[in-house]
């Protein structure tokens, strides 16, 4: 556990209120699975985040960057360290012509929103996906033809130290779910996106369809952190499990969904061990029928 003193410390760089004692970490995921962090700090700006990655830096104190907490599965021992969470105390984005400038803590679909509302064409694709700007140019998140990479063409970032460093597209790296930060302990604190002017209409027709295509296909009505399993190439990771026989398949209170087998849901009061045992049954499954190996899209989180 985290001693009171270093909780006073933290007290003092940002405001009370916003430090967070043994948090349940389910409430702040989308799986809504995990068990307590020792504490959890909830940024507001760059210079704040700056001063608490120095300090905790400075007295060797483990921390962990989460957002909307949409791709995470915490342990359910929870976590021995510092959470810091940059999500709607950071979530501010400006309009300058065809380009937005989104603080990280920006949820995609609002900032979609945005930019619908503003007539601007090219993130239509991001409208449902429930994570932050932040977390999803880490991964390069993308959905129905569309990905990060095809808009984003500046990132501001911090590393541990607290040093603010800036990339371009090219910088970035960005590949299949995945980019730069993957690689190196960068946290994003701003993202700017290139959109193209459009026509309103067209951008809500686009974004009401794939709307409905996602409630046609995908369980939105259970917590889950979306795609399980990242595509592996030449298939469909979906159809792997569902051909593997593995839909509705259950552990605990964790299922792999009988609307779409991508995804692995938490049907029941799931535990964060029911779902690892889950993807475990379904990586072998798969491995043993096809060969082909399921490599988690789902990050892991535990001490």
């Amino acid at each position: 556990m985290i001693s009171e003193a270093i909780i006073n410390s933290l007290v003092r760089l940002v405001d009370e209120e916003r430090v967070l004692i043994s948090e349940p970490m389910k409430n702040h995921t989308t799986f809504r699975i995990g068990g307590e962090a020792d504490a959890m700090v909830r940024i507001s700006d760059k210079n704040e985040l700056s001063k608490v990655l120095r300090y905790l830096s400075q007295v060797e104190i483990p921390y962990y960057i989460i957002g909307n907490g949409s791709n995470l599965l915490v342990a359910d021992e929870g976590y021995r360290g510092v959470i810091i969470e940059i999500a709607d105390k950071m979530n501010e984005v400006r309009v300058e012509g065809s380009c937005l400038v989104c603080q990280a803590g920006a949820l995609m679909s609002k900032i979609a929103r945005i930019a619908y509302e503003n007539g601007l064409t090219g993130l239509e694709f991001a409208a449902g996906i429930p994570g932050t700007i932040g977390g999803g140019t880490v991964m390069n998140a993308g959905a129905y033809g569309g990905e990060l990479k095809h808009v984003v063409t500046q990132v501001t970032v911090v590393n541990k130290e607290g040093e603010e460093l800036i990339f371009t597209n090219e910088d970035m790296e960005f590949g299949y779910r995945t980019s730069l930060i993957k690689k190196y302990p960068y946290i994003v604190t701003e993202v700017k996106l290139q959109l193209e002017e459009g026509d309103k209409s067209v951008i809500k027709e686009t974004m009401d369809d794939l709307a409905a295509r996602r409630r046609d296909k995908q369980p939105l009505e259970y917590p889950s952190a979306g795609s399980t399993f990242k595509r592996p190439e030449g298939y469909f990771a979906g159809a792997l499990i569902q051909d593997a026989g593995l839909k509705g398949y259950t552990v605990g209170g964790a299922q792999v969904s009988e609307k779409h087998s991508g995804f692995v849901i938490n049907k029941c009061g799931a535990t964060s061990a029911d779902v690892r045992n889950l993807m475990a049954h379904v990586q072998k499954t798969v491995k043993e029928k096809f060969d082909v190996t399921l490599e988690p899209e789902v990050i892991y989180l535990d001490s």
